[in-house]
């Protein structure tokens, strides 16, 4: 979903700065909003229990990728984009064959921030009737029960972990190919 709302988005906004700003900032002013709230805001309109999850997780997600993305096409050197102009390449070729490779690097670590964070929010899922590990938190924070925090916390943690270090060895592998050192 990000990614071709990124590429909508720069598209219509490439030689308009000030939009891509007021962009920015309403993926900023999205992503303020605390997931336990928005969960909570979400109620009266889709109830609750898995539907509402994963919309707000889903919207979580996208932000941050959405952000990386726009950030990283907007950091393209206007040097490469000159030099493949010179070249001949047609706009959309520049897009695919020298913006999105520039951009890749951040596109990656905004996926990754997005699945670290969606991994944590979804333990809060659990307290709009989503279950999940975070059942086993909630449980564990309300009994008193370490074992059972433990059954929930650890698996989480360890999710989040491992798709981070993941990620990270996938993005240096980008920013070595963005810098022609693959």
């Amino acid at each position: 979903i990000a990614f071709p709302l990124a590429l909508l988005i720069a598209s219509f906004t490439q030689n308009h700065r000030r939009l891509q700003t007021l962009f920015s900032i309403g993926i900023n002013a999205l992503q303020t909003i605390p997931s336990l709230a928005l969960f909570a805001f979400l109620i009266p309109w889709l109830g609750i229990g898995t539907i509402p999850a994963l919309f707000t997780l889903t919207l979580y997600a996208i932000l941050p990728i959405l952000r990386n993305i726009m950030t990283g096409l907007q950091e393209c050197p206007l040097s490469l984009i000159e030099a493949a102009q010179v070249f001949g390449l047609s706009p959309i070729q520049i897009f695919f064959k020298v913006q999105i490779p520039q951009a890749l690097p951040l596109m990656i670590s905004g996926l990754r921030t997005s699945l670290v964070w969606t991994i944590g929010t979804a333990t809060l899922a659990t307290f709009i009737g989503a279950g999940g590990l975070g059942d086993y938190i909630a449980r564990g924070i309300a009994l008193l029960d370490t074992h059972l925090l433990l059954v929930g916390a650890i698996p989480t943690a360890l999710l989040a972990l491992f798709f981070d270090l993941f990620l990270s060895k996938i993005e240096q592998i980008a920013h070595r190919w963005k810098h022609g050192k693959i």
